[in-house]
């Protein structure tokens, strides 16, 4: 039986009709169209990849020889390889390339107030999932543009999930409790006299003691006081907040009337419902910032 010159009407190759052609010339179609480059799209990232560079091997040669001796309208597909580890390898230099970190939100104080930054989400290429895309792209002759899935990096500290903030303004003895940027209370507060004045500037709370002993500081207003222990009385009130600032802290106070003025010893002094209120919303590691202004 002699094989035709020419391929019979109507039959394809990889869904490529070659009918009518001969084995030189179908065999050029069918390569020309399995070589065609695949676009690739990973967010905003655009690759266009020869399907050569990764390994990928069609057996076009056998599969017009069997076109040739195929009956008239036969559908004959190409028998394709297309080497997993080379297109691992390929989505791993691109995911390398394609990888950012999450930018967490930083906390600054403007106009007196706290503000949060965005910050931005990180983002990486799901290597597994991108692997088999472009695999089925490639053994289905399919070449139009592959969208490799995605995955988002979070924040650790992102503006939606930052805490509660203190801002004490001791020009004017007031404490602003935020959450994050909104401000959620404000309270009247005594700060240090001139003599000891309140420390300005950018600290965190540090130690969180519930009734509290009071021990007499290494300073000159101390001398021969002694330890006094919790109960009605005791110079901290209920509740004490340490701060980043050695020996300052905020806590309530049995003298409800120093309240509202710079009487204090460099300590933010509350009314003793008010600290525990604060006590109660606040953790280790809230930023506090004391400014002079306000």
């Amino acid at each position: 039986m002699e094989i035709p010159i020419e391929i019979p009407k109507g039959v394809t190759v990889a869904g490529i009709h070659v009918g009518g052609l001969t084995a030189a010339e179908a065999e050029a179609r069918v390569r020309a169209r399995l070589d065609r480059p695949l676009p690739l799209r990973a967010g905003n990232l655009r690759k266009v990849v020869e399907p050569s560079a990764l390994g990928f091997r069609p057996y076009v040669k056998t599969a017009v020889a069997h076109a040739l001796a195929a009956k008239p309208g036969a559908r004959v597909k190409v028998f394709v390889v297309v080497p997993g580890a080379a297109v691992s390898a390929y989505v791993r230099a691109m995911a390398d390339r394609f990888h950012r970190d999450p930018v967490d939100s930083r906390l600054e104080l403007r106009d007196l107030q706290p503000f949060v930054t965005l910050g931005e989400q990180g983002r990486d290429l799901a290597r597994g999932p991108s692997v088999l895309s472009i695999v089925y792209s490639l053994t289905h002759n399919q070449r139009r543009p592959v969208r490799l899935p995605v995955t988002r990096v979070p924040q650790k500290v992102s503006r939606s999930s930052f805490g509660p903030i203190i801002v004490i303004r001791r020009g004017s003895n007031h404490l602003y409790f935020y959450e994050g940027m909104r401000l959620v209370r404000r309270f009247n507060v005594a700060t240090g006299q001139s003599a000891y004045p309140t420390p300005t500037g950018a600290f965190s709370i540090v130690e969180m003691w519930r009734e509290p002993w009071w021990y007499p500081p290494d300073s000159p207003w101390a001398q021969g006081a002694k330890p006094v222990p919790p109960g009605p009385g005791n110079p901290l009130g209920t509740r004490w907040m340490g701060l980043t600032a050695p020996g300052v802290g905020i806590h309530g106070t049995p003298d409800p009337g120093s309240v509202g003025y710079s009487v204090s010893h460099g300590c933010i002094r509350m009314y003793i419902p008010e600290a525990e209120w604060l006590f109660n919303r606040v953790q280790i590691g809230t930023p506090v910032f004391i400014v002079p202004e306000g």
